[in-house]
């Protein structure tokens, strides 16, 4: 090739690296973060909490952008609302004090580019010393042994449907379903889960269970296949009468139709309120578990999250037969917190003034999740975040200090609703060793 050749090709080169490097854009999301002063989150009473703001693009520190901040109690009106401009350092602002144990909640927000973005801390005050506003009623230990020996009545009538395409080398599947009491004139339903059983070469081999509980929803469920592979049977349940299996789009319809806050059916009726055939629901879950022939007739767990979490706690409170528990973020928990000027448990029923009615409110104390964890007796495993918007951590927290029985806790400081990794794996290997071996870490 002739050097006047070589000499347009090179410069046609170089244009066409021009023109690209013309055309790249660089495209990010504003990071709004906001961080208390305190490295544990945790204050004492009166003590002032500064938090600490950052706006970042690409990781750095954006300024002259408008930002609007609340503090407050959280899920209460804020007592604080200033709006300020971003700087290139990172912004320290004093959200104020509590004088009672609770949760300030800091919450930033940025509009721009047509776009708000958001971000949230929560300083705690002496959540330790946070007590209920729930209490107890006198008839609450005879309602719950009533309704087991309604339960009692009706024959456990076991139906098992094997799952192929879901058993693996090391576990069977199975749909299952038993009888149940009903909900209001009806005398009968049936829960349904997916059992999953290990596999083993001994005929006789025996191993302990677990029942997992929902969280709140209405879903298909595929079960605890990875467990089973481990070495422990498991039985995923949901709790709504009906198969686990289905096409995801029937229960969309019923999630947005006539399951639909579910949570509040016949709240006004302890006899006939939705969760009384739930609640009784997992303890039926554990007498199926306990007549299986491979249950090892000892180590029984329960585990869940959200209205999970309250499951776990409700099954371990009124079940002797459950050894330990794992329970994150557990909903229903000090629900009338609302009427007392804090935040309530999910599912909020009485954050409206307007629910807060008598019967609603008596109902309400057959069960709160506060009421249950006074009378677990055996070992658990507890967890959530600070940032939790959906179950509020005061709520939680009511629950969690009227325990007795020895308990652990994880805390993800900067968790919302959800477990970050290291705390699901922690959780899973803490219930996975006490199972196996009766104690953990």
């Amino acid at each position: 090739m002739s050097k006047p050749k070589i000499k347009f090709f090179s410069l046609f080169f170089i244009f066409l690296i021009s023109l690209a490097a013309q055309a790249q854009e660089s495209l990010g999301t504003y990071q709004i973060r906001v961080v208390p002063d305190e490295t544990d989150w945790t204050y004492e009473l009166n003590q002032i909490a500064k938090f600490q703001i950052s706006a970042t693009l690409n990781g750095n520190q954006v300024a002259g952008l408008p930002l609007k901040y609340s503090c407050g109690l959280e899920a209460m009106p804020p007592t604080i609302e200033k709006s300020v401009t971003t700087t290139a350092q990172v912004l320290t602002l004093d959200g104020g004090t509590l004088k009672e144990a609770g949760f300030l909640r800091c919450i930033a927000t940025v509009e721009t580019g047509g776009k708000t973005y958001r971000g949230l801390a929560t300083a705690a005050f002496r959540p330790d010393l946070i007590k209920p506003t729930t209490t107890e009623p006198a008839d609450f230990d005879k309602f719950w042994d009533d309704g087991k020996r309604d339960l009692a009545k009706l024959p456990i009538d076991a139906k098992f449907e094997p799952l192929p395409g879901s058993s693996t080398s090391a576990a069977d599947v199975f749909h299952v379903s038993f009888q149940n009491v009903g909900l209001g004139s009806s005398k009968i339903s049936r829960i349904y889960g997916i059992l999953a059983v290990p596999k083993s070469a001994n005929p006789n081999a025996k191993f302990p269970a677990l029942l997992r509980v929902p969280g709140a929803g209405v879903r298909p469920h595929t079960g605890q296949i990875a467990l089973a592979e481990r070495g422990i049977i498991t039985l995923e349940i949901g709790i709504h009468g009906m198969p686990v299996n289905l096409p995801s789009a029937i229960y969309e319809d019923l999630r947005v139709g006539s399951l639909n806050r579910y949570t509040t059916y016949n709240l006004d009726d302890k006899n006939t309120y939705y969760y009384r055939r739930v609640f009784l629901g997992c303890l039926r879950a554990n007498d199926f578990l306990t007549n299986l022939p491979q249950f090892d007739g000892k180590n029984l767990a329960v585990y869940g999250g959200s209205q999970g979490g309250a499951l776990s706690i409700m099954t371990a409170a009124l079940d002797s037969r459950v050894k330990v528990l794992a329970a994150f973020y557990p909903a229903l928990s000090d629900m009338t917190g609302y009427i007392y000027g804090r935040a309530g448990g999910w599912f909020h029923g009485f954050k409206e003034t307007k629910n807060r009615t008598k019967e609603k409110i008596e109902t309400s104390k057959y069960y709160d999740t506060v009421n249950f964890a006074r009378r677990v007796k055996v070992p658990g495993i507890y967890s959530w975040g600070f940032n939790d918007e959906v179950v509020p951590p005061t709520s939680v927290f009511a629950a969690y200090n009227v325990i007795t029985a020895p308990k652990k806790l994880l805390l993800g400081l900067e968790m919302g609703h959800a477990n970050s990794p290291e705390q699901g794996e922690r959780i899973n290997k803490w219930i996975e060793d006490f199972l196996k071996t009766g104690k953990a870490d």
